[in-house]
């Protein structure tokens, strides 16, 4: 399948958060328990100004999007980002989630980001897979710190040098 990645902007919020609400409606994905309003996409863009984000394209549509953000406001942190990455149900595990990965591994290092960082829930044990296939490692757990669809999970964090 033949994608492209463009730059996130504020055209893409409809699409974008079609599937991020998908997320949040039926997985521990995302953390809100509501579907959000595409208002919401500013906050997208909020928080990626001046880092790597964009929206994942096939011929026809909007398939995704992926985004590194600030670990920490903080200048001494400059050099580590969070990752997120979020497939449409219907485009995932033809391999568009690595190549989301390789896109933003290539941009964080252009812009001197030596490692990204990666917050999960426990209930999502596909997306800890993914990221120990794609080098990262386990670096802690915060232990039942959220609770969605009546179910404690935990977070646990997940790290990769560049």
């Amino acid at each position: 399948m033949k994608i492209r990645f463009e730059k996130l902007s504020q055209e893409h919020g409809r699409e974008v958060m079609e599937i991020f609400n998908h997320y949040i409606q039926y997985s521990f994905a995302a953390y809100p328990e509501n579907p959000l309003p595409e208002e919401f996409f500013s906050k997208f863009m909020e928080i990626t100004a001046g880092y790597p984000a964009f929206a994942i394209k096939n011929e026809e549509k909007i398939i995704g999007f992926c985004l590194l953000r600030p670990y920490n406001p903080f200048p001494v942190f400059r050099q580590t980002a969070e990752v997120s990455y979020f497939i449409h149900k219907d485009f995932t595990r033809h391999g568009i989630g690595e190549k989301a990965l390789k896109q933003l591994e290539e941009s964080a290092k252009s812009i001197g980001i030596r490692k990204l960082l990666a917050d999960i829930s426990s209930e999502n044990p596909a997306s800890i897979q993914f990221h120990l296939k794609n080098g990262f490692q386990e670096c802690g757990k915060f232990s039942r710190t959220g609770k969605k669809f009546g179910k404690d999970f935990s977070v646990v964090w997940m790290e990769k040098d560049l």
